[in-house]
């Protein structure tokens, strides 16, 4: 186990570097620069050189490239250019917006998708099994920008049931120390913060966890079908163990296998930054961030963002494969 996560860690050293190497071809590639964001589009040549001189951007490509690789290494991800504020700090204000958001739209999706698709799997070719997988489709389908249009005109215009913005009351005036609102709320024994925080959450959650939700659905369904039909499970039945054990002890634990990759690569992907939703709902968190920064041309942003996020992304899934000898102790990682 201990030789596992010490050579994921180690390949996490490759990939960031050709990661930084992309990222910063990329950005650099791209029409426009900070000077003439920040400037504007009357801005003299000599205003635009002192800004581009101001941040080395007059510099060789791959002496801006090392540089910035050396402040990386050293934990500095830089300076955004537009704020003036540190990336880190950045990333320390925003992150856990887009956590708290993540991690709603995907216990959204485990806790209704895997039982959704254990009972449709079970009641197969029945009219349940087919609502479910009709419901599914549907759920990948629609884009989420358009879903989160439809729910904040039902419910936040038309019915005022939910907020249609932002993560707490434009009026409260409240202390958030870690920056996770729900868990600052419970902290101060603040109940009315606490339901103002969520019902601020419930929209945008519903709304990024919909097409994570239609996958587990569908790839719980597909893993319980084939597991049930396995050796051990009719061997398992044969001995007369009752449906209930049989289910949760030998079903439902291998077909969670399949079911923990998706669950792990959506969460990767929502801990990105669900630019859409997050533009929607006015949701301040990573996401909407970098849209910023793009259309800013603030190459620190980009840089230090995407490079976090891409390290995110690669822990999430280290932390998906050691569950997996959790899940089945017959798996051994070595």
């Amino acid at each position: 186990m201990l030789r596992f996560v010490v050579r994921r860690l180690l390949l996490l050293v490759p990939i960031l570097l050709g990661l930084s190497i992309l990222v910063f071809a990329w950005i650099h590639a791209l029409p426009g620069s900070p000077a003439e964001s920040l400037l504007g589009e009357h801005a003299t040549p000599q205003a635009v050189a002192q800004i581009r001189h101001e941040y080395g951007l007059d510099r060789p490509i791959y002496v801006q490239y090392w540089r910035y690789l050396d402040t990386t290494v050293h934990g500095n991800l830089g300076t955004s250019i537009a704020t003036t504020r540190t990336v880190t700090y950045e990333i320390g204000h925003r992150f856990p917006a887009t956590v708290e958001l993540a991690l709603a739209a995907i216990l959204l999706a485990v806790f209704v998708g895997v039982p959704l698709g254990f009972l449709a799997a079970k009641r197969y070719a029945t009219w349940f099994d087919n609502a479910s997988l009709i419901a599914s489709l549907i759920g990948i389908s629609i884009p989420i920008f358009f879903l989160g249009l439809i729910l904040k005109y039902i419910f936040a215009v038309k019915l005022h049931w939910l907020p249609s913005v932002g993560r707490e009351s434009i009026l409260a005036v409240r202390p958030h120390p870690t920056n996770f609102y729900v868990i600052d709320s419970i902290v101060e024994g603040d109940p009315g913060a606490l339901w103002d925080t969520i019902r601020h959450l419930v929209l945008p959650a519903i709304a990024l966890g919909s097409i994570p939700l239609a996958i587990v659905t569908r790839i719980t369904r597909a893993a319980v079908l084939d597991v049930q039909n396995e050796d051990y499970v009719r061997t398992a039945r044969a001995k007369g163990l009752s449906p209930l054990v049989v289910d949760r002890r030998h079903v439902l634990r291998n077909a969670l296998l399949p079911v923990s990759t998706i669950i792990g690569l959506q969460t990767g992907l929502l801990l990105s930054g669900a630019v859409l939703t997050e533009t929607i709902f006015s949701w301040p968190g990573v996401g909407s961030w970098l849209k910023e920064a793009i259309f800013n041309r603030d190459y620190p942003v980009l840089q230090g963002g995407i490079l976090f996020l891409a390290v995110v992304f690669v822990v999430v899934n280290l932390i998906v494969d050691l569950s997996y000898a959790i899940i089945n102790p017959r798996i051994r990682l070595s």
